[in-house]
């Protein structure tokens, strides 16, 4: 979003003039003109901050913070109220202070100078109802390396979502919103603009200036066009925090990243959440996951700060992507976590799937499925008071497709048989009870069973076994993936036909099904 879509949501006077102190007013804007009148009044004990401090309005509404070259000020949006958006549904809550603009020699631009610091700067707020009960649209990774795949992403999710957005009042982009080349982020976003909600973006490892020598600096375009890499708002009971937990250039001397926070996005939360209620649901989203297959991924000590911050909240979710795998994480005791019950990382799967990889579709898109299984898709995410349950949406398919099953074709009649039954939930954990009975029959359990799924092996593998070259990119390689069941057949079953069904209950009491056939015949005898 360029400055010229956050200049108008505020009023800043014509005698602006350098200072230490950025100081103005929140204001309820009745008749949202973006102006603050004399019979508008200001809003007390909303946050401010610069992205370090936190300050709250007097009674009057008025705020004063300091304020540094390159710090952005911006508002944390109190619940019941929302803040304008801009014409590509972008919400204008921010001002940034950069007196000097971004550096020159970039290769993809960030903000022009914005001079020196204004005498008010004040920020419109509107009234909106806001249940406790909500939904919010979540999207993993994006990343379009190019137009084509934008279209691809446009054509495979967004024509979608637009029209099956269902009670969703916000969406939120877990970074990589694009794949390096920074020049498509004003494409993307008016994209998103169809989708017709609210849209908050988060900092991806492909989002970033790879022209920056310091960390501070690598988000210079995507402040240009979406604004604040971490920032907060309300919204009903929840406290969203938006964070960009990428170190570039790595702080270890290498050239490349590591996840994790500077001192002043740890000051950021930690005073953020100073003035957010204990009963509320605390959500905090960013790209990275906390917690990868290694400890180097991602730096511990920033890890354990952020957990001892959340500690005195009961209610608590985070969310990630980065990997193109969908995973339910827990984190307790061994991982530096201390609360009362595990903390729950969603690592949200992609809309970008393997990377637009694979055969094609019937609108055309690549069948993008990732590694571990899981085909393209979104979330949504529901929320009640201070609970929430998750939903994967699986792109192109009906809501009720959660699980893909493998079964063989047809399995020989009374004879040894090590084939099995296997069930890939997309959402699963080995949490959830996954159960099987053919024809019928009685239910019994299936094992949890991480491993590669094998049909996503055998899309894979036919790409090495063709005559004939296909059309786009081979998928990458399966993957362990870590919703996978199985089970045996039964030694004992009649020549013929057969139905296989499984079922699936999960964390949040919901059951999911799915079935499919197979026949029991004889071998047929060497020649």
């Amino acid at each position: 979003m360029k400055n010229q879509f956050i200049l108008p949501c505020m009023l800043i006077s014509a005698m602006a003039f350098s200072q230490n102190y950025a100081t103005g007013y929140v204001f309820h804007d009745a008749n949202k003109n973006l102006k603050k009148e004399n019979r508008e009044n200001g809003m007390s004990k909303v946050a401010v901050s610069n992205g370090e401090d936190v300050v709250l309005t007097n009674e009057k509404g008025w705020y004063q913070i300091p304020v540094k070259e390159g710090q952005t000020i911006f508002v944390v949006k109190p619940a019941q109220f929302m803040f304008p958006v801009s014409s590509l549904q972008q919400p204008m809550y921010y001002y940034q202070h950069k007196p000097q603009g971004s550096p020159a020699d970039f290769k993809y631009k960030g903000s022009a100078p914005t001079g020196n610091l204004p005498k008010e700067i004040n920020f419109p707020l509107f009234e909106q109802k806001e249940n406790k009960d909500f939904s919010i649209l979540v999207f993993g990774d994006p990343q379009p390396y190019n137009e084509k795949e934008l279209d691809y992403f446009r054509r495979g999710i967004v024509n979608e979502v637009k029209n099956n957005k269902k009670s969703a009042v916000f969406g939120i982009s877990l970074g990589d919103i694009v794949g390096d080349d920074l020049s498509l982020q004003p494409l993307y976003s008016k994209v998103m603009k169809e989708v017709g909600l609210p849209w908050y973006n988060v900092m991806g490892n492909h989002d970033m200036n790879y022209d920056a020598k310091e960390d501070q600096l690598s988000d210079e375009t995507f402040e240009a066009n979406f604004g604040p890499a971490n920032y907060a708002f309300n919204y009903g009971n929840v406290h969203f925090i938006v964070l960009d937990d990428i170190l570039y250039p790595d702080p270890r001397g290498g050239k490349s990243y590591w996840g994790g926070f500077r001192e002043d996005q740890m000051k950021f939360v930690e005073n953020d959440l100073k003035h957010v209620d204990p009963n509320q649901l605390v959500v905090i989203s960013y790209h990275i996951p906390l917690y990868q297959s290694h400890e180097k991924s991602f730096r511990k000590e920033d890890r354990e700060r952020l957990f001892k911050a959340l500690e005195p909240f009961k209610n608590t979710l985070l969310l990630s992507a980065h990997t193109h795998v969908q995973q339910q994480l827990f984190y307790g005791k061994e991982a530096g976590w201390n609360g009362e019950k595990p903390l729950h990382e969603y690592n949200v799967g992609t809309t970008s799937g393997d990377w637009y990889s694979g055969i094609k579709d019937n609108l055309g898109v690549p069948a993008s499925t990732m590694r571990d299984g899981t085909d393209r898709g979104y979330s949504f995410i529901n929320f009640k008071d201070n609970q929430y349950d998750i939903e994967y949406k699986v792109a192109g398919k009906q809501e009720s497709y959660q699980i893909k099953l493998h079964v063989p074709e047809v399995i020989p009649f009374h004879s040894k048989n090590s084939a099995r039954i296997m069930a890939n939930f997309f959402m699963g954990s080995k949490n959830d009870k996954m159960e099987y009975r053919i024809d019928q029959g009685e239910w019994k359990d299936m094992s949890f069973s991480p491993t590669a799924d094998p049909n996503f092996a055998i899309s894979v593998y036919q790409w090495d076994t063709t005559q004939q070259l296909f059309e786009g990119r081979r998928p990458s390689n399966p993957e362990i993936s870590q919703h996978i069941w199985t089970a045996g057949f039964p030694k004992k079953l009649s020549k013929g036909s057969h139905t296989v069904e499984v079922r699936v209950i999960d964390r949040y009491g919901k059951i999911y099904t799915a079935t499919e056939q197979f026949i029991v015949a004889e071998p047929n005898p060497i020649p």
